[in-house]
């Protein structure tokens, strides 16, 4: 008899044909699930049978009574070689190995980079009038050379950002609650003195941290106040780093210009979110790590981590 794995929110189909899976074919049952599924209820009727299942980032979240309602699930593997959603220690008490893949951070870049020159130029607007026969020009750009970047957080994607920036001639400045000046020295950054003092000054807001209990809520009411009113917010990190509410406000009351937003707290997003509507947003459904490269890296690697599960192995252990 074989073994049933479960591909959860494959939203595109295409998790079969990203990667080679006939090595395993003959031991193991694949079945995708391309709808995501709303509640936890569901969601443990729909794989209570099944020995391996595998997700995509935090798209469905294995809380503790999860895993304590799946007594077949051996082995979890996760995109990426971070998940938040999951509960690791919840996964070790039930006996349940979870295991990940590598993830580029080229992608999310350039995602950030089309959000922020969407911004600047009006594009989906202006495309939008010129399908429908609207009035041919009817915005005035924001310019990006000669105007500052404020980046929070200079890791691998922060960094790529700087970089970029640069070549568009911008100035770069970067702020995180441990980033040193000897860091920004490296590529050419300049170190704001304080997390307030880089949202003052930039133009453009970019956010590339890791979502903590340091940086939940980094973002308020408060620090929003403080942008430019001529300035863009854009989150292609994680929505908590945001506060939601005060950024809905912020966007309604034109406190900054605009926001590039690829990430929720609840996703799918709702239909009725008003991000959805708000004409000075420009949002993407989570689309930061969808790319051919990325995809064909996690669906190759999970089947890498299945093999070894099959021998008696783990590989790429998260817990």
């Amino acid at each position: 008899m074989k073994i049933r794995c479960a591909i959860l929110d494959d939203y595109q189909h295409v998790a079969l044909n990203m990667a080679d899976w006939s090595s395993i074919l003959d031991r193991v049952e694949v079945k995708s699930f391309p709808n995501h599924i709303e509640s936890e209820e569901e969601l443990v009727h729909a794989i209570r049978d099944f020995e391996i299942v595998v997700i995509m980032r935090e798209r469905t979240s294995f809380t503790a009574s999860v895993f304590d309602n799946l007594p077949h699930l051996k082995l979890l593997i996760t995109s990426g070689m971070r998940n938040a959603s999951i509960d690791l220690t919840a996964a070790t008490k039930n006996g349940v190995s979870v295991c990940g893949t590598a993830s580029m951070s080229e992608p999310p870049t350039e995602l950030t980079w089309a959000l922020i020159l969407n911004l600047a130029r009006h594009i989906t607007k202006e495309n939008y009038e010129f399908r429908n026969n609207g009035p041919w020009q009817s915005t005035v750009g924001s310019d990006l050379y000669g105007r500052r970047l404020g980046i929070l957080g200079l890791g691998k994607i922060g960094s790529k950002m700087a970089v970029i920036g640069q070549a568009f001639g911008m100035e770069v400045m970067a702020w995180s609650q441990n980033l040193t000046k000897e860091q920004t020295d490296k590529l050419g950054v300049k170190l704001a003195a304080s997390k307030e003092e880089l949202l003052a000054t930039s133009d453009f807001v970019s956010i590339h941290l890791v979502l903590s209990d340091r940086t939940r809520g980094l973002i308020g009411k408060n620090e929003l106040k403080l942008m430019k009113p001529s300035a863009f917010l854009i989150n292609t990190s994680r929505a908590s780093i945001v506060d939601q509410h005060a950024l809905i406000e912020a966007l309604q009351e034109n406190w900054i210009a605009g926001a590039g937003i690829d990430v929720y707290e609840l996703e799918p997003l709702p239909v009725s979110h008003p991000f959805r509507t708000l004409s000075n947003v420009v949002a993407t459904p989570h689309l930061g790590y969808v790319s051919e490269r990325n995809y064909s890296t996690y669906f190759q690697e999970t089947v890498e981590d299945i093999q070894a599960f099959l021998k008696g192995k783990v590989i790429r252990l998260l817990n």
